[in-house]
């Protein structure tokens, strides 16, 4: 039975956030789960109640009309208030939970911390279920937008508008194969830059991993000679040959274990990275959520890749490189 405000069907608020947020029918119908015809009688009642488009078709695309810009904020805002005051979640109890948690994550994440906490979790919530979705262009829109629950990635590349946790810190090392007669010896800067590299790229911008970012901005350019599709397949492609790679210390620690490769340290400062979670705002409360958190800070500390957490939330700046250096990332991923 439909709840009404006036004329209002109170159900079609939910809908209309949807389509304000998306400017798609289809994209709103995939994100209610319900069908194109159903999201597109929804917006045909909104129309006819709020006498306006709302959405109209310019060339390939729909855009709000002015009346539907209006809307958005104050539609999210009682939305929101909504799910604070009315909504009553029932006492979070991990052994009888059932849910999907969407994480987006990198493979090097998802190697070095989030397998293992699934398998830990497993134990304790049975009912959970996963989707890892792999890192790409604009990480932040997809919390923004719902399609993810929670982002594992540097903290360089979360947002300020949300909650945040640092679960670990990480250094550099550089990877190459046994074979390779420049692996033989300690690994010095002119060696360094005199070899030819492999570096990771991502989604349809390619956007660069943060050690191909960095080097991009010093004065000495290193020739990258293979770029990879993702950090998991650098150890093959450094096999065979006299390239090296510079990956996460526990990124090329699990190569070293499984294949011949062999790894030096940097001859050079480099800077360390921080692998943070972060959450949507309106989740600030969900316990489920702040469960699966605790569980990854927890299976960091064990693993050896903590010992940094910090309060839920914040994020220390050490001194003002690591500021200058953030500054600049954020700058040249604005999307962030």
């Amino acid at each position: 039975m439909a709840m009404r405000f006036g004329r209002l069907d109170l159900n079609l608020l939910v809908a209309l956030d949807a389509l304000l947020t998306e400017r798609s029918v289809s994209l709103a119908a995939d994100k209610l789960c319900l069908s194109q015809s159903a999201t597109s009688s929804a917006l045909g009642r909104l129309r006819e109640y709020f006498g306006d488009e709302l959405l109209v078709v310019k060339g390939r695309h729909m855009i709000l009309t002015a009346r539907a810009e209006e809307l958005i904020e104050p539609v999210r805002a009682v939305l929101e208030q909504i799910r604070a005051t009315i909504t009553v979640a029932p006492p979070f109890d991990p052994a009888t939970a059932e849910r999907q948690i969407r994480i987006m994550a990198s493979d090097y994440s998802t190697q070095v911390l989030l397998a293992d906490t699934i398998a830990e979790i497993a134990h304790e919530a049975p009912g959970f279920r996963f989707e890892v979705q792999p890192m790409h262009d604009t990480p932040i829109d997809a919390l923004e937008r719902g399609y993810i629950d929670l982002l594992l990635t540097i903290d360089y590349a979360i947002s300020t508008d949300h909650p945040s946790q640092i679960l670990f810190e990480e250094d550099y090392v550089v990877l190459g194969w046994e074979g390779n007669p420049a692996m033989h010896q300690p690994m010095t800067r002119e060696l360094y830059f005199e070899l030819g590299h492999v570096t990771a790229r991502f989604g349809k911008a390619r956007v660069a991993a943060f050690e191909d970012w960095f080097m991009r901005r010093q004065k000495q350019q290193r020739r990258v000679e293979v770029v990879a599709p993702s950090f998991l397949s650098i150890g093959g492609l450094v096999m065979n040959s006299n390239r090296i790679a510079t990956v996460h210390r526990r990124m090329a620690e699990v190569f070293v274990r499984s294949l011949p490769l062999v790894m030096r340290e940097m001859p050079f400062s480099f800077p360390r990275i921080r692998e943070a979670i972060q959450w949507h705002l309106s989740n600030n409360n969900d316990a489920g959520l702040r469960w699966v958190v605790e569980k990854l800070g927890a299976m960091a500390q064990r693993t050896g890749a903590g010992g940094n957490v910090v309060p839920i939330g914040t994020i220390p700046r050490e001194d003002s490189e690591r500021e200058r250096i953030e500054y600049a990332y954020r700058m040249n991923n604005k999307s962030l």
